[in-house]
């Protein structure tokens, strides 16, 4: 493979999730973990991959929201560590192609609502559950250095590791992703 960094360096992330993907009415009553949601991100740096994840999410989302804007939570775990480290080498004068990033970081999300609640800080009855555990990032959002986009679902990069897709779909992805 090879990489072809931009001189534009930044972080890009792609989310997705897909809610209840493992859920199977004949083992449902088994195996509880089929109601979880499979989440998948890839962040990438200078449009290279940096790292990727395609998993199931620990606890079950109650609807195809909550499991986009869980997977959008944990990806930022990933993603605002880098950030930090990147500005702290920057402070330190050490030498980071370009010479001076800027740290920020745009997140593509095809889902509309977990875009409306990372953006838009306020309570909902259906999604006060999620106050402590997942909007640790809209600090980020508020400040500026993280910046969410709407992306179309068959746009959506991170769609590859979240559900079977035909092959010209999967190869235009992989392409997006790695560049072959």
């Amino acid at each position: 493979m090879i990489l072809h960094p931009s001189d534009t360096a930044s972080f890009d992330c792609w989310v997705d999730a897909s809610h209840a993907a493992e859920w199977n009415r004949s083992t449902a009553v088994d195996d509880a973990a089929t109601a979880k949601s499979r989440m998948g991100y890839v962040v990438l740096y200078a449009n290279c991959p940096l790292l990727w994840s395609s998993k199931l999410q620990t606890e079950i989302a109650l609807s195809s929201t909550e499991a986009e804007y869980i997977a959008l939570s944990q990806s930022m775990r990933e993603v605002i560590p880098l950030m930090a480290l990147m500005k702290e080498a920057q402070q330190m004068r050490l030498p980071i192609r370009p010479l001076s990033p800027k740290i920020h970081c745009k997140v593509f999300e095809d889902n509309t609502g977990a875009i409306e609640i990372a953006k838009v800080p306020k309570m909902r009855p259906r999604t006060k559950h999620l106050n402590i555990k997942y909007h640790h990032f809209r600090e980020e959002v508020s400040k500026g250095t993280v910046s969410i986009y709407h992306v179309k679902t068959e746009d959506q990069m991170a769609d590859m590791l979240t559900k079977p897709l035909d092959q010209k779909l999967f190869e235009a992805h992989r392409e997006k992703m790695m560049g072959w």
